[in-house]
């Protein structure tokens, strides 16, 4: 019986018409997975991008003014909030750097020891700016890998001075490390218009500069804490730190991550539908295709009822076939396009990421068109008499 049914599945399969139709069923869920894929993994880019520029994080930011700068007692209150992780002092300038007579563009960052934490720093070649830096005030510097190579091309110059224009003039640091971050692709893609980093400790920022304090504190929360509800709690407590003073804002930059991923999402389901179209198309196939099948072979359901099959048997014979027609479609759709998502991603450099529930919900969604569209066909051959079909 078992054998007697493959060689049905084989004939079914093997048939031209339901190899058409089962082509149809596979472009529509190799579409869906494209899309899945293609989403799943650019959303997935996007928040790992973000979270390294220090979008896991609440900044608080002030103008540059005397009265408007943050200080240590700052921190020490946001350190304070239920759900904070920690919080970091952050200063930050546009600025010109020069090595080996190059001149570049380049954002300087004063940060402490943190700086991996809030904006996901790693060093690619020596190392971060240290607590020791910090309390020492040393004129030390950790640059992005981009900065290094657009000078000396090559990225490891530990070791090597630079001068970083601050306070009116150049001053030498001493390169420590070169960092990559998550900054490094959209500089690359935005040359000209991001600059180059350059990280040196706050503390000896603040000498060179004449600042004070700074003019902004990143927040970092802990990971199950709702950020809308610690974003009111850190506007509200930074207000009160600062009765009176004008131009401080916090700004939840988790909430535009969010934000990119909904619309990720949005864009997802809308590609997805559009694809599943071509599902409900390929169903008319199927039917077609089934339809011929009760047609061709009439002479056959007239023995079968003739010796005593039931209905329900012709039934399910050729909701069977429909079914196998879209299942067979629906597994070979899936498997070529993570194929080709998984070259594609090889190639590019980059993880696949694959949302599994919808690609599950589209070969589903195929299967049970494919036996939709093959009820019609299986009860009108079950409904034919016997004495009639033998006739044809």
């Amino acid at each position: 019986m078992v054998k007697g049914l493959f060689k049905r599945l084989f004939a079914v399969l093997s048939s031209g018409r339901s190899l058409l139709a089962a082509a149809g069923i596979s472009a529509g869920i190799f579409a869906i997975v494209i899309v899945s894929v293609l989403s799943e993994t650019g959303a997935r880019k996007i928040s790992e991008s973000a979270a390294e520029m220090g979008i896991n994080s609440v900044m608080v930011q002030t103008e540059i003014t005397a009265e408007g700068y943050l200080s240590d007692e700052d921190i020490a209150v946001l350190s304070e909030i239920k759900g904070v992780e920690k919080a970091t002092p952050l200063l930050s300038g546009y600025s010109e750097s020069l090595i080996i007579g190059k001149d570049e563009n380049v954002m300087i960052w004063g940060v402490n020891e943190d700086a991996k934490d809030i904006i996901s720093l790693s060093a690619r070649h020596g190392r971060l700016i240290s607590r020791n830096d910090v309390n020492g005030r040393k004129k030390v510097c950790v640059i992005d890998s981009e900065l290094a190579e657009s000078s000396y091309g090559r990225s490891n110059i530990v070791g090597k001075p630079v001068k970083l224009y601050l306070g009116g003039k150049y001053h030498i640091f001493t390169v420590i490390g070169v960092a990559k971050s998550g900054v490094t692709s959209l500089q690359n893609s935005l040359s000209g218009i991001i600059p180059r980093f350059a990280y040196i400790p706050y503390t000896t920022m603040q000498d060179i500069t004449g600042r004070s304090g700074y003019d902004k504190i990143a927040v970092l929360t802990e990971p199950d804490a709702d950020s809308k509800e610690i974003t009111a709690r850190i506007n509200t407590t930074i207000k009160e730190n600062h009765k009176g003073a004008d131009g401080i804002s916090v700004n939840n930059l988790q909430q535009h991550k969010s934000q990119i991923n909904d619309i990720t999402s949005v864009v997802k389901l809308v590609l997805s539908l559009v694809a599943g179209v071509s599902l409900l198309v390929s169903g008319l196939n199927v039917m077609t295709t089934v339809m011929s099948g009760v047609n061709e072979r009439r002479r056959e359901i007239g023995i079968k009822k003739a010796i005593g099959a039931k209905n329900s048997t012709i039934v399910l014979e050729f909701l069977g076939e429909g079914i196998v027609i879209t299942s067979f479609g629906a597994v070979f759709g899936t498997v070529m396009g993570l194929l080709v998502c998984g070259i594609t991603c090889k190639f590019v450099g980059i993880a696949m990421a694959v949302d599994f529930p919808l690609v599950l919900v589209a070969v589903s969604a195929a299967v049970l068109i494919g036996a939709v569209f093959s009820v019609y066909p299986a009860l009108k051959a079950a409904k034919m008499y016997p004495i009639d079909a033998l006739r044809s």
